[in-house]
């Protein structure tokens, strides 16, 4: 068992949590929680660390409902291995106010810009487009919206939150795990790509004179949203193929960034697949 916070392994952890520089190098992300240990992928699993309390809760566990889960939880463990780790411990290394008793760190994965649209990594006919979302949950709930919503990729620019972020993972539910997610240096470009690629881009934006649910979605659509306090720049504006706007009544000046991304990945979803039949 581990007693030090001065141990390697730990310091690494709390290293790896704190910066995404660390997370960058070393191609590894922390996740935390029994729900997202047991949703990784056995092949991306690096390491395993487990509190004595989390673990001695696992094999005592009587309710029905959850027995299976912790038998099953017991028995990943027991396959992949772990470390355990004392409570003490395990409070220092969690970045939250209730650690959870089950830490992971994950290999990343990446998806390049080109060979995500060249189609390396299989067919996209639905993507996300992100310019400066900087907010960690809000980043979490679009990736985690975004796969419940049927859409194959999401792609940012180097001013939005990395994903990798505890908070964002935290947000995403274990879609982390799925959602195929590529980083460029400039959203414009990215744009410009898509249109190439047959994307037809539509844009979340305030002076957008079409309202979002009276437009029929192409069959290959790009939806992007902008910065939660500025919104999109003008120049990403004026590359897409149409601006589209999200009705508002009362005083409410615009919508949550996240918001406004599920209602337009939905409405597409909804408006293609009845023009399609």
């Amino acid at each position: 068992m581990i007693t030090s916070t001065s141990n390697p392994r730990i310091k690494n952890i709390v290293k790896l949590l704190a910066g995404s520089r660390e997370r960058k190098e070393q191609g590894l992300f922390v996740v935390e929680g029994e729900k997202l240990f047991m949703e990784a992928p056995l092949e991306r699993i690096d390491s395993v660390f487990v509190s004595e309390s989390c673990l001695a809760r696992l094999e005592k566990r009587s309710d029905k409902g959850r027995q299976a889960f912790s038998e099953d939880c017991l028995k990943k463990l027991e396959d992949i291995g772990y470390e355990t780790v004392s409570d003490a411990v395990f409070a220092r290394m969690s970045d939250t106010s209730t650690p959870q008793g089950i830490m992971c760190t994950i290999k990343s994965t990446d998806h390049p810009l080109e060979k995500l649209l060249e189609g390396s990594f299989g067919e996209l006919k639905r993507l996300l487009l992100l310019e400066g979302v900087q907010d960690p949950g809000n980043l979490g709930t679009m990736l985690r919206t975004a796969e419940a919503a049927g859409y194959d990729a999401v792609i940012a620019d180097s001013d939005t939150a990395d994903r990798h972020n505890p908070k964002v993972i935290r947000s995403t539910m274990g879609a982390i795990y799925r959602m195929k997610v590529s980083y460029c240096k400039d959203i414009k470009d990215a744009v410009k790509r898509c249109r190439e690629k047959g994307f037809c881009v539509y844009a979340a934006h305030l002076k957008g004179k079409v309202f979002y649910d009276e437009t029929v979605y192409a069959e290959r659509t790009a939806i992007i949203i902008g910065n939660e306090s500025k919104g999109l720049s003008a120049e990403v504006s004026q590359l897409a193929d149409m601006l589209v706007r999200i009705p508002m009544e009362g005083r409410a000046e615009s919508l949550n960034a996240a918001v406004a991304a599920a209602i337009l990945m939905y409405q597409s979803r909804i408006r293609r697949s009845s023009s399609d039949t």
